[in-house]
């Protein structure tokens, strides 16, 4: 990044100056001016000085998306330091695996299970003496450290490339404008919440966080602030479109200029209804990784005439290969690798992993292929395709397809192990009102008959966070646990 952009915490108290009213953050009811979240980040970071933090510390936020939550990141770039969020719902042992990857200064909103690193708590206020005058100018040399558990649950961090001078024009390419108002339903512990945070905050953005998705606050808050600007997953569309079908009049979503959604792929049925109620100008799905070696976009008119894609190369550089290091035509799956732009520096580093690399080139593990036009479509994830009688099978094919029918409100699919096919399909459905023999009928006409499940389990619980992610291989194991047990 350029050597004359400020840092972050500048130009959030460059933009407190200009317009000191203007709101700035608003999460429960409660909101914040410019001016209010600059000086209140000032007294924060002070009181997290007196705690030992200072230029190039880590400072681990564990706190669910709030006003605390924006304040302590803001108070950790004004100090030089590099925030770590992490959700709070992780349980004691994924949190001190975390940690333990990087020494901390601070951690906020949680006591340390291993009584190593100082805490302030959830609704920690700082000392009310202490000044909230402007701090000096430094620079976090690392902007945001996130966490990812990855496909295996090994835990490991993923540290910026950059620094905290981000700038204003990043924003830009995802159609983002100075003054949006910003709807956060995201983790802000995940990727797509943080950055797109950190984008508002130097654009001027209203930004406005729910501290869990809950589908008819989502789409009150869209129509009472008249958003303008939101990223989110698939699995929140999905769940937002029953509430709204029930009762469109109650809403009101013309505001919505630009609906990035982003981490997951997304079921056609679920794109295709999406592009319906708010035009296909407006819906924008974006590739890539925290790691940000590469990007693609698609736009909804382009979906349209390449449904299925998820867009061509917009920001560094991709190919696929097959296993044997070898470029595959168009048309022909692989494994998906990538790069930044030759002469970009390094975007990301890696804590408690290495990356999976040929030649210069990463890969995050996903399978999928060019067509002959340049437009990438996603099979899977390798680590969770598998074979049902040698022939390859990946679970977000049958999901997608399971996705179409109005009565599911999420589905996982693993495949277990058969002792005449090797492994088989199984399902996991929340839904109203369906049964095993509506789910296999459904997926009977949609899908090859090998690749429909062989057992259909049914839930109440969201089989996915708020971010979309879900712990494929945790739930496999937990699942063929169970059937053991049973037999």
């Amino acid at each position: 990044m350029a050597d004359e952009t400020p840092p972050i915490s500048t130009q959030v108290s460059q933009l407190a100056a200009a317009d000191p009213d203007a709101p700035a953050v608003t999460c429960s009811g409660q909101t914040l001016t410019r001016r209010e979240l600059d000086l209140s980040s000032n007294r924060l970071a002070r009181a997290f000085a007196e705690r030992g933090v200072g230029v190039g510390d880590y400072v681990t936020i564990v706190l669910s998306n709030s006003i605390q939550w924006a304040q302590s990141v803001l108070a950790a770039w004004k100090l030089g330091a590099t925030p770590t969020p992490l959700s709070a719902r992780l349980p004691d042992a994924e949190l001190e695996a975390l940690l333990d990857l990087r020494s901390q200064a601070l951690i906020v909103g949680r006591d340390d299970p291993r009584g190593k690193t100082p805490s302030v708590p959830v609704g920690f206020t700082p000392d009310p003496t202490l000044p909230d005058a402007e701090l000096p100018e430094v620079v976090s040399p690392v902007w945001k450290s996130m966490a990812s558990g990855g496909s295996t649950g090994r835990p490991k961090l993923i540290e910026a490339g950059g620094d905290s001078r981000f700038p204003a024009f990043a924003g830009y390419g995802l159609g983002a404008q100075e003054g949006d108002v910003n709807l956060i339903s995201v983790p802000l512990s995940h990727n797509t919440g943080f950055t797109t945070f950190a984008v508002g905050l130097v654009q001027g953005h209203h930004l406005v966080l729910m501290p869990r998705f809950e589908p008819h606050e989502f789409l009150t808050l869209v129509t009472e602030h008249r958003v303008t600007f939101l990223a989110t997953v698939p699995t929140i569309m999905q769940r937002l479109l029953p509430v709204y079908r029930a009762d469109p009049d109650a809403y009101d979503l013309s505001s919505i200029r630009r609906f990035w959604h982003l981490a997951a792929p997304c079921p056609p049925a679920i794109k295709q209804a999406w592009i319906d109620l708010v035009g296909p100008e407006t819906v924008w799905e974006l590739y890539g990784g925290t790691e940000l070696q590469a990007l693609t976009f698609i736009r909804g008119d382009q979906w349209l005439t390449h449904p299925g894609s998820v867009g061509v190369v917009v920001a560094g550089e991709m190919k696929v290969l097959d296993d044997d290091g070898n470029e595959c035509p168009p048309g022909v799956s692989g494994e998906i690798y990538m790069r930044p732009a030759p002469g970009t520096p390094p975007t990301y580093r890696y804590i408690g992993s290495q990356a999976k690399s040929r030649d210069g080139w990463d890969s995050l593990g996903d399978l999928g292929y060019f067509d002959a036009d340049g437009f990438l479509y996603l099979n899977d994830r390798r680590v969770d395709m598998f074979t049902v009688g040698g022939r390859n099978v990946y679970p977000a094919e049958i999901e997608s397809a399971l996705c179409g029918h109005p009565d599911v409100l999420s589905c996982l699919v693993v495949g277990i192990p058969d002792d005449d096919l090797g492994q088989v399909p199984y399902a996991i459905v929340q839904s109203d009102g369906l049964d095993e023999a509506a789910v296999v009928a459904y997926l009977t006409e949609r899908i090859a008959g090998y690749k429909v499940p062989r057992t259909v389990e049914f839930t109440d619980e969201p089989l996915r966070d708020d971010a979309g992610k879900a712990r494929r291989s945790a739930v496999r194991d937990d699942v063929i646990a169970r059937l053991a047990r049973a037999h």
